[in-house]
């Protein structure tokens, strides 16, 4: 994994456009302009109409594409919004998870292919931690009691955690 570090807006692009973290960065000052400023750009964009509740007509000319491509864009907005703004990386990887059981929960997991899809999924998600955490310069054990946490809970089992 490279030592470049993503903005804000390479993260949400990153989330919404449905690349990992590491691939992300891989293709990152190297000329790809796609990379470099067009997906953060219409990541800017998203996060406007999301903050600003745009209709989805304005959100397709804005970014030219049709109202259905513009609605599914706006929803991928959303969720990477609810991952890349996560308290910490602990609980930017719960809600990453969390949206991918949704949508296996909905697509369904009636077979084994869609099952490892599941895994490969969750296992995109935890490279993903792993970059966040290289990132901030912080060990996994340091969230430990993030990942223990019921929902909605305020959790803790008496261990104690590093810098908690």
């Amino acid at each position: 994994m490279s030592d470049k570090e993503m903005s804000r807006q390479q993260l949400l692009a990153a989330e919404i456009f449905g690349y990992s973290y590491a691939n992300y960065i891989n293709h990152l000052d190297i000329g790809n302009v796609r990379f470099d400023s067009m997906m953060p750009q219409d990541a800017a964009t998203l996060e406007q109409a999301v903050t600003e509740n745009w209709d989805l007509e304005r959100v397709a000319r804005a970014l030219d594409v049709d109202t259905d491509n513009a609605a599914a864009l706006v929803n991928a907005a959303r969720d990477a919004i609810d991952v890349v703004d996560a308290e910490n990386p602990a609980e930017a990887f719960r809600n990453s998870v969390r949206q991918l059981l949704r949508r296996a929960a909905t697509e369904g997991l009636d077979s084994d292919e869609a099952i490892e899809q599941l895994v490969i999924q969750i296992c995109y998600r935890v490279s993903d931690l792993s970059c966040l955490l290289k990132r901030d310069g912080n060990q996994l054990s340091r969230y430990s009691r993030h990942f223990r946490r019921e929902p909605n809970h305020e959790y803790y089992d008496g261990y104690f955690d590093e810098e908690d």
